[in-house]
């Protein structure tokens, strides 16, 4: 942090928008008529929840080097941090003359207190603290009802989403020649995963290729278990290696299917800033007093994709493996989960949230929550997957279990561990008792 010139500069805060192009608060930024510099923090509490072959910090680290190489074409360069950000920030104010701090919104509860600490921070040193929306093109309250309140059910946020929208919303932010005002300060670089802690993986991370023809296909092709037909963009949109912008325009043009699919998961988005509790909380409260299974030993069988439902279980190896999941199989897993073994969905929603590459809280609680019953806009809790039927339909000719469970059919691969039936009476008895306790 040393060497800076003594005028002042605006600082740009990368965090779920790890990109220099349609990037909304680095735009603005660009154009504060300061030198800006860019920054990145690395969440010593957060990284301190990981696992040290956590992939998910792999591929940000990657994508660091990637943005801090792009900076140096422009004469400029990354400085990434490690540490607690107040503590972080407290000392880049005492060493830069920062007039601006600049950076795009974020949602989650954690990352709202997180921001108000800063823009507190910011304010007491004399500077001023900007957000802006990036990752979504609608948020906070920009589709509510007519009277102001949040949806609550998908359809018709879904139905005014579209009817919001207009071709202004989706056009790109900022231009290649707004980055000469990027400051001349070369950077810190990118401290390697050992420096952070962490070991390499060797997982795959998915490419930012989405084919028109794909996208044609999406509707007819994304459930199918042994078919490359869901986009894999879930990641790049988590940490914004991708516009949400671009990505949803070119959906509007080729998929309503996919469209829709990026609407959900701005419709989690927004339910979580308006309801907050249900980081930990059913949305629908009747549902609280649910009496769920305190099984340790079936709660493993299932991680571990050792559970003698063939379907299940690939779909639990596949994440366990690769740090991906394949849509269908997510509900598949969940449902069994929740419904089978009659285990809370919060213990499979801190299960996913640690092995999920593309892993958002929003629409992980969200998902949880709808195939456990107790979300918004929820499936019906009596609705319950048959796992035999799912892989009839969706893995028909069983190329998605032979990859995942080689051993199936043979005598090293496990016995069901519950009956589908007497699993789906007692899932039904237990939520209706729940439910008649009005989740007291």
């Amino acid at each position: 942090m040393k060497g800076h010139d003594p005028q002042k500069i605006s600082v740009f805060w990368f965090r779920r928008d790890l990109r220099l192009a349609d990037n909304h608060g680095l735009a603005v930024a660009l154009e504060s008529g300061r030198p800006v510099i860019p920054l990145f923090i690395f969440d010593d509490h957060i990284l301190s929840l990981l696992e040290k072959r956590d992939a998910r910090v792999e591929f940000i680290r990657l994508r660091l080097e990637k943005l801090h190489a792009e900076l140096r074409g422009y004469g400029s360069g990354l400085h990434v941090f490690r540490g607690k950000p107040e503590d972080v920030w407290k000392q880049l104010f005492k060493t830069w003359k920062i007039e601006s701090v600049f950076c795009n919104e974020d949602y989650e509860p954690q990352a709202i207190a997180r921001d108000l600490g800063i823009a507190a921070l910011a304010k007491a040193n004399g500077a001023e603290f900007h957000s802006f929306k990036d990752q979504v093109v609608f948020a906070k309250n920009e589709v509510t009802k007519d009277s102001g309140d949040p949806y609550r059910v998908f359809t018709p946020y879904s139905r005014r989403w579209k009817a919001e929208l207009r071709p202004e919303q989706l056009a790109p932010h900022g231009s290649s020649e707004a980055f000469g005002q990027l400051s001349k300060s070369g950077g810190t670089g990118v401290p390697s995963l050992a420096e952070l802690g962490f070991e390499a993986t060797g997982l795959q991370f998915s490419d930012m290729t989405l084919s028109k023809t794909k996208l044609r296909e999406y509707a007819d092709r994304r459930n199918l278990l042994a078919e490359a037909g869901t986009s894999r963009f879930g990641l790049h949109l988590r940490f914004g290696t991708v516009s949400a912008r671009r990505l949803t325009a070119v959906a509007r043009e080729f998929s309503e299917t996919f469209l829709n699919e990026l609407i959900w998961r701005e419709f989690f988005q927004q339910i979580l800033f308006h309801f907050p509790k249900t980081v930990s909380e059913p949305f629908d409260a009747r549902y609280a007093g649910i009496r769920w299974r305190e099984s340790d030993g079936d709660f493993e069988r299932w991680c571990a994709g050792r559970t003698g439902f063939p379907v299940v279980d690939a779909g639990m190896r596949e994440l366990q493996q690769t740090g991906f999941m394949h849509n269908r199989a997510r509900m598949i897993t969940a449902s069994f989960l929740c419904k089978h073994l009659l285990i809370d969905w919060r213990r499979g929603e801190r299960h996913f949230a640690k092995l999920l590459l593309d892993f958002d809280l929003s629409a992980n609680v969200g998902n949880w929550q709808w195939v456990a019953g107790c979300g918004c806009d929820a499936a019906p809790y009596f609705r319950v997957f048959n796992p035999a039927l799912q892989a009839k339909k969706f893995d028909p000719e069983g190329n998605y279990v032979r990859h995942w469970v080689p051993e199936f059919g043979t005598k090293d691969y496990p016995e069901p561990m519950v009956d589908h039936e007497m699993a789906r009476r007692r899932a039904l008895l237990a939520y209706q008792a729940g439910l008649k306790g009005g989740g007291k």
